[in-house]
């Protein structure tokens, strides 16, 4: 099956290796409302928190693109930046696109079991919907007793509707901003197919309450775009 932008998929087998992996930033720009602007709004919300010399994490920085705008963006202080990313094609083009700045690790390993060091800033993009519903909240966890007093996690997510009337809603809008976007019906439905038992995303309640069990107190939404949404929680 295909889903657009060269890109092969099974049912119920949605990869992000191989032609995924090479193909990944155009396919998320033109699959993901305001991709961009989610990853220019944490750099914008990261001269909060990036303040003095510390660690950061990128958890699924996927081709490392955003670790290489933050990188850029703070290259006069002296701060470690992580990359952490299972999928090896992934890590391989993220290596290459930060291969200048000695400050930037990629570390191809699941997220899950990741020992972090004390930190000031985390960031995900649309990854923690990939992490098994079970595992989730340890995650969340070891995030916030990983990070600073006054450290930041910004956490951009797909979000369910509260309700089935809701989600009928936002389901058929985001079809029509796919198509509008060039790709066909059926490169869309092969998509979808794929993504069954791959990708769980949580309402947006939800995904608040789990941030909230895990320590933090103080969260609020910069970006809502129909059933997309970036959190920022600070510890």
């Amino acid at each position: 099956m295909k889903a657009g932008d060269n890109i092969t998929v099974k049912d119920a087998n949605w990869s992000f290796s191989g032609k995924t992996a090479k193909n990944f930033d155009v396919h998320i720009k033109k699959s993901v409302p305001l991709y961009d602007w989610s990853h220019d709004v944490a750099l914008k919300f990261s001269d909060f928190f990036l303040v003095e010399s510390t660690n950061v994490y990128d958890l699924g920085c996927s081709t490392g693109t955003f670790l290489k705008s933050l990188s850029k963006k703070n290259k006069s202080k002296s701060h470690h930046y992580y990359g952490i990313d299972e999928i090896k094609d992934m890590c391989l083009i993220a290596k290459k696109n930060n291969k200048d700045n000695n400050n930037v690790k990629i570390i191809n390993k699941k997220i899950e079991k990741i020992k972090f060091k004390k930190s000031s800033f985390f960031t995900s993009f649309y990854t923690i919907q990939f992490i098994n519903p079970k595992k989730r909240q340890d995650l969340i966890n070891k995030i916030f007793k990983s990070l600073n007093w006054g450290g930041a996690f910004i956490m951009f997510e797909k979000v369910r509707a509260p309700d089935a009337r809701f989600q009928d809603m936002t389901t058929q809008i985001y079809n029509d901003y796919k198509i509008e976007q060039g790709y066909s019906p059926m490169e869309i439905m092969s998509k979808s197919k794929s993504l069954k038992g791959k990708m769980d995303p949580f309402s947006s309640e939800a995904n608040k309450q789990m941030l909230k069990r895990a320590g933090f107190k103080d969260i609020i939404t910069i970006l809502k775009f129909i059933n997309f949404e970036g959190f920022l929680a600070v510890k």
